[in-house]
């Protein structure tokens, strides 16, 4: 497994002996620490033997550290099983074993050192209460051997040398999936290619909505009812699967892979929480891209606090009449029906209160984006994500038949909404590989174009470190990803690891675009060099689908419950 070469210390190999006993024995002493930090913190934020949310408050870096802590410990898991079953096929060559090798070093060495929870906080053991004696635990010969020669400059560089020769593999690695699901992904890696990526920067700088052309195209390849039953007109394949087309086409645009995210939650409130009727009406529509949805739930001062959104439906009739304000509402112009979170029961003050409606509208157009009686709009001007645009709405007696009330029955709103938050943190992790690879591609061409000083970029030490740690991440980020999707493919709760796989991979989709656009210097501050693009796009996936803070938050909980 050694590759001969001499690092800026004197070491012999840039491949460590042992790679795999190295990782796989760094795993139980990390679960230990986690561990003691979960025993710590139960002491910490309980009161009269139960997890307190106002103590949780109180202590958000520790809470939210636990959540930090837990993530870095599983991507350890699903990297040293990554590695394994690809030692096991005989494909665990010498680019996987450096993308192991230098992703644990990095991993543990933040552990024990300081975790970046984002550019300007950095979570130490101490903020958990965690004492010296609490982290001798990582003293072992296999944890201080990954952090003193894992992550060195002469693997990065090694790494990187080996991207440049490989330059027409898809993935830098593979990515341990099977053959089917690798065929999907060279299926869209195609179309992105040839479709969206040589457009995508025109359509971000003009602001305009991707073509109808693009969403008939995706319409025809299945896009919309991948993980659709195909007794419901879909194609029932798997989340893992839809994990790999969100990724591809968000590589090329992050619009164009964001465009199945509404069909993905539509699909799971009606599959989940919706009435056979419903079932057969909206579930075929949505699968062939007949019936395009957009998901309304947001409103002015809620942010992440749906229990106390204000927009009620009062009943008139069979049927029902709604007023009030949403906004972020992405694609909303030209969809055909809402999934729409109001209040039916005004005298509650929380979550209890909300019922999901099916709202059907009339698409609009450029002149006349909102036709539809009893309903207005007006456009929210971003920084990226703007291949759907935004969206605020107002409402004023607006018209919903009684038949589309989700289930049929009232105050069931919120619940049926948490039922979908696996899959959509799920499908936004994946969206997040897509675009922090996005940023690997244009700042890997760049720093080989781009001649400073009588050589490539690339050839600069602290140029190749910043492409090697791209790819590193994004491996960690995928394989975190894929965990989470296999265990809802299932059957299994997981919303704990949705939530690692999305709070990672928003870090990284931002790290990857800020350190691409560092890559490009000046010129990266351009508008017409695609890395801009990528940077406002990159910023969005921290916020949107559970803000980090909130994500952390509520996988402390989790874990402490």
């Amino acid at each position: 497994m050694a590759h001969d070469g001499q690092d800026m210390t004197g070491a012999t190999s840039v491949i460590m002996d042992d790679l795999l006993g190295a990782t796989g024995a760094a795993i139980a002493p990390v679960d230990a620490i986690l561990d003691i930090a979960k025993d710590k913190l139960r002491v910490l934020l309980s009161e009269n033997g139960r997890v307190s949310a106002t103590l949780v408050e109180q202590n958000q870096t520790a809470a939210h550290g636990l959540a930090w802590l837990a993530t870095y410990a599983q991507s350890l898991h699903e990297m040293h099983k990554w590695a394994t079953a690809l030692n096991e096929n005989g494909r665990f060559g010498e680019v996987e074993q450096l993308l192991l090798q230098i992703g644990a070093g990095e991993y543990l060495a933040q552990i024990q050192g300081g975790i970046p929870m984002n550019q300007g906080e950095v979570l130490r053991p101490h903020d958990m209460g965690l004492t010296a004696a609490d982290m001798t635990g990582l003293s072992t010969p296999a944890i201080t051997g990954l952090v003193q020669n894992g992550n060195t400059q002469a693997a990065r560089i090694r790494l990187v040398e080996l991207m440049q020769e490989r330059s027409a593999e898809i993935t830098v690695g593979a990515s341990g999936l099977d053959e089917e699901l690798e065929m999907i992904r060279e299926q869209f890696r195609r179309y992105a290619l040839e479709k969206v990526e040589p457009f995508a920067h025109d359509w971000h700088l003009n602001d305009q909505l991707i073509p109808i052309e693009v969403i008939n195209e995706l319409a025809e390849m299945g896009v919309f009812g991948l993980t659709i039953p195909e007794e419901h007109g879909g194609l029932g394949l798997s989340k893992a699967s839809m994990c790999v087309v969100s990724e591809e086409l968000s590589r090329g645009y992050i619009g164009v892979g964001s465009l199945g995210t509404r069909s993905e939650i539509a699909a799971e409130l009606i599959i989940a929480g919706g009435t056979d009727a419903q079932k057969a009406k909206w579930l075929p529509a949505l699968a062939s891209g007949e019936k395009l949805p957009t998901a309304v739930f947001t409103e002015p001062n809620t942010g992440s606090d749906l229990g106390s959104l204000r927009t009620r439906a009062v009943k008139d009739g069979n049927d029902y009449k709604v007023t009030g304000n949403k906004t972020w509402i992405t694609h909303a112009a030209r969809t055909h029906v809402m999934t729409l979170l109001a209040r039916t029961d005004p005298n509650t003050t929380d979550y209890k209160g909300l019922s999901m409606f099916l709202a059907e509208k009339t698409p609009g157009d450029d002149a006349t984006p909102f036709p539809s009686d009893g309903m207005t709009g007006g456009e929210i001007e971003v920084l990226g994500y703007r291949g759907m645009k935004e969206y605020e709405l107002a409402f004023d007696d607006f018209h919903v038949k009684g038949e589309n009330l989700l289930g049929g029955e009232e105050g069931k709103g919120f619940k049926q909404l948490m039922e979908t938050f696996e899959s959509a943190r799920i499908q936004t992790a994946a969206r997040a590989i897509g675009v922090a690879q996005s940023a690997l591609d244009i700042s890997m061409q760049y720093a080989q174009d781009r001649k400073q000083f009588g050589k490539s970029l690339i050839e600069f030490p602290r140029v190749a470190n910043k492409l090697a740690m791209m790819a590193v991440e994004i491996m960690i980020a995928r394989q975190l990803t894929y965990f989470s999707a296999f265990e809802k493919d299932q059957g299994r709760r997981c919303d704990v690891e949705a939530g690692m796989a999305k709070l990672l991979g928003a870090r990284v989709a931002w790290a990857a675009a800020d350190n691409g656009l560092q890559i490009h210097g000046g010129n990266g501050f351009a508008l017409e060099y695609k890395i801009s693009r990528v940077l406002c796009d990159a910023r969005i996936l921290n916020i949107f689908e559970g803000a980090a803070e909130i994500q952390a938050q509520v996988i402390a909980r989790r874990l402490l419950g």
